[in-house]
């Protein structure tokens, strides 16, 4: 589930399951349908 939250003046869309924020809604639905968050590190990170 994708939860909402302010900063710098605007909405953010938080992916619960690594914690990346999205300007767009839909963007962040999208990531987290595929997030793979096996640990809390984002894998593009790795």
């Amino acid at each position: 589930m994708v939860s909402t939250t302010q900063k710098d003046d605007a909405t953010w869309y938080r992916c619960e399951e690594c914690g990346l924020l999205f300007d767009s809604q839909t963007d962040a639905e999208m990531h987290e349908e595929n997030c793979d968050s096996d640990d809390d590190t984002p894998s593009y990170l790795q």
